[in-house]
Parts: structure tokens; C-alpha cells; sequence
């Protein structure tokens, strides 16, 4: 007689399977929203530079209206880096979201985004 060996996890196994899997459902709650919001600020100075006249308050004032609908709270129209380049109105951003984790414990979200074509920015001194 050969004895078959069970096959499969243990109530332990399951538990912290569990526990992990939760863990990380729970991170992703907090950080989804977040990535959210930085969509909407990309597709806010996008319709900005799209819509709004050639100075920078109207941009500022497009960007603040795109912000109350979108339900935009990182940043507001005084927040953006507004500079010509190449004869153009190119509108830049960057903020930083801190998701409290437990204890002291952290995590920080770092976002930027730009209307130049491939990204590229100049960097605030």
C-alpha cells in the first residue's frame, strides 16, 4: 500500500495568502484614485492649451474649470508652469500625493506631465 500524499495549501498557507492579497487590494484602493486624478490634471492642461486664448490667465482659468468638473484638488491654474517654447504656450506640472500606509509609515506618489511634444520639459530652478 502506497500512501498518497495530500496535495493542495494549508489553513496557514491560506490565511497569509489572504492576508497579502488584502494587503495589496488595499494599497491599489489607495493609490488607483491618485493615478486617477493625474489623468484628468494630464487631460486638463491638454484641453487648456487646446481651448483657452494665448495668455496664461486664460489658461489658468481654462485649467481651473476642467478642475471643478474633474473633481481636481493636487493642483489648481497657479500651480502650472507656463512657458513659451518655440514660439508656442507649453504648460507643464508636477506634485506629490503621500498615502499614509500605517504607523510613521508612508507611501509618496511623485507626478509630472507636460503639453511639450515627447515629454520633454525644462526643469523649475
Amino acid at each position: 500500500m502506497h500512501k498518497q500524499r495530500q496535495r493542495g495549501i494549508s489553513l496557514v498557507g491560506l490565511i497569509v495568502l489572504i492576508a497579502v492579497l488584502g494587503s495589496i487590494v488595499l494599497l491599489g484602493m489607495q493609490i488607483v484614485p491618485t493615478y486617477m486624478e493625474y489623468r484628468a490634471v494630464q487631460g486638463a492642461i491638454e484641453r487648456a492649451k487646446k481651448e483657452a486664448g494665448g495668455s496664461v490667465k486664460d489658461i489658468q482659468e481654462s485649467f481651473n474649470k476642467s478642475a471643478e468638473v474633474g473633481y481636481i484638488t493636487a493642483i489648481s491654474g497657479r500651480d502650472l508652469l507656463i512657458e513659451r517654447q518655440g514660439g508656442e504656450l507649453e504648460i507643464s506640472f508636477a506634485y506629490e500625493k503621500k498615502i499614509p500606509l500605517f504607523g510613521p509609515a508612508s507611501l509618496l506618489m511623485e507626478y509630472e506631465g507636460t503639453t511639450v511634444k515627447g515629454g520633454v520639459k525644462k526643469k523649475a530652478e
